[in-house]
């Protein structure tokens, strides 16, 4: 299923077509949804089934649970209130935020829970939405009191459960101490799940309603929600998570009756969005176009060039490289181009096919989405198998491998 383009190279394509349903045909990935585009012009490629014992086919329209790749489009929100002057970057957070005022550090990032010292300063918007602000996943620290603590607490994977509403979720978060002081270490995820509940109350309404008013629709986002209707669910397949060992496939979660066909107490922004291949394409085409869609802005220039560009210092980013190079085996390279905007990771040196600059993310349901400034490139890939087996991962590299490759 494809679009006429201009921009790639007829055989380039063929050929990524070709590595796509080599991995669908390996019976590693039931079917994925691929949606390329450059210079105004798109095409899509759909394949394989919905289940993996067959079934229904993957469609244009198919819709996908997001996972971690949610963050670069729920950030939007943050900006929209950082244009109107709603939020300041160096304000401190206590105002909306007071469960995090007056925070505990710990004196070392592994030590006990109780061996705290005060924190410097306040925590800044700025902390918050360069996931700076002293909590998160720490890959070098998984062992330690505070990672387990803050998993006990906070996490809700699909294996751990629903969480709890926004409040009793701050409540919860404003209990531990932090792992580092404000500003100083990137750390993953948390950050972005303030972020949305820091949206939700600086704009005086839940982060759905605001980022559907000021994003999701003006975009045409149409599909793009926390949660899929029950007159879509068809249109969802069930999250695999094959078995590590045997590659058999789990079901991580199912369609209808699954997590994701009721709304969520918690609206997460770090992980919480159901998307298809087109809802995203206009979402990164109006990032590549300064903020613009159509003739109508969605953000500032100045907002997209603060989200799309490195906010990190060079030690800083040298711990995130550390950080996600102990699970390059899972992630295929994925996560390792060295910076980070808001919400995005922005590749600061050139380490495969993709040229510095380029921005987005990838999700630990089987995502990837990112454009390119350079070659004015989009490229989305959608699938349903998670991250438990590297089958995923794989895919997601020979799709970027193959993408630059066909650039005309």
């Amino acid at each position: 299923m494809a679009t006429s383009s201009t921009g790639f190279s007829g055989q380039g394509l063929r050929r990524l077509r070709e590595v796509l349903a080599g991995h669908v045909e390996s019976g590693k990935i039931p079917g994925l949804v691929a949606l390329v585009s450059r210079g105004g012009h798109s095409h899509v490629e759909a394949m394989g089934t919905m289940r993996h014992d067959g079934g229904a086919p993957m469609r244009r329209d198919t819709i996908f649970r997001m996972a971690s790749t949610s963050k670069p489009v729920t950030m939007a929100a943050a900006m929209v209130l950082l244009d109107e002057c709603r939020l300041r970057l160096d304000d401190p957070v206590d105002p909306w935020l007071p469960e995090l005022a007056d925070r505990k550090v710990l004196k070392r990032p592994d030590g006990p829970l109780d061996d705290t010292v005060p924190a410097l300063r306040p925590i800044t918007v700025r902390d918050v939405l360069t996931s700076t602000f002293g909590l998160g996943v720490d890959f070098e620290s998984m062992a330690s009191p505070i990672r387990a603590a803050t998993f006990e607490r906070l996490d809700y994977s699909v294996a751990s459960g629903p969480a709890p509403d926004p409040d009793e979720w701050m409540r919860r978060l404003g209990e531990l101490p932090l792992q580092y002081q404000p500003g100083v270490r990137w750390q993953y995820d948390l950050s972005n799940e303030v972020a949305g509940v820091l949206v939700s109350r600086v704009a005086g309404q839940s982060l759905e309603t605001f980022l559907r008013e000021r994003i999701l629709d003006p975009l045409g986002m149409k599909d793009t929600a926390f949660h899929v209707p029950a007159d879509k669910i068809d249109r969802l397949p069930p999250l695999y998570g094959p078995d590590p060992q045997t590659g058999e496939f789990a079901v991580w979660d199912q369609a209808a009756g699954g997590r994701s066909s009721t709304p969520p107490a918690f609206q997460g922004a770090g992980g919480g969005l159901v998307s298809t291949a087109d809802d995203y394409h206009s979402y990164f085409r109006m990032l590549l176009n300064h903020g613009l869609h159509g003739g109508e802005r969605i953000l500032s220039r100045t907002a997209v060039e603060l989200m799309t560009t490195n906010r990190l210092s060079p030690g800083q980013r040298a711990a995130r490289d550390t950080m996600f190079g102990g699970v390059a085996h899972l992630s295929c390279g994925q996560g390792t181009s060295g910076g980070w905007g808001f919400g995005m990771a922005v590749r600061t040196a050139r380490s495969d096919y993709a040229p510095i600059g380029q921005f987005g993310w990838f999700g630990g349901t089987g995502t990837t989405a990112y454009a390119d400034p350079a070659n004015q490139l989009t490229g989305i890939l959608l699938t349903q198998v998670g991250l438990s087996t590297p089958d995923s991962p794989r895919a997601m590299n020979d799709f970027w491998t193959t993408l630059y490759q066909a650039i005309d």
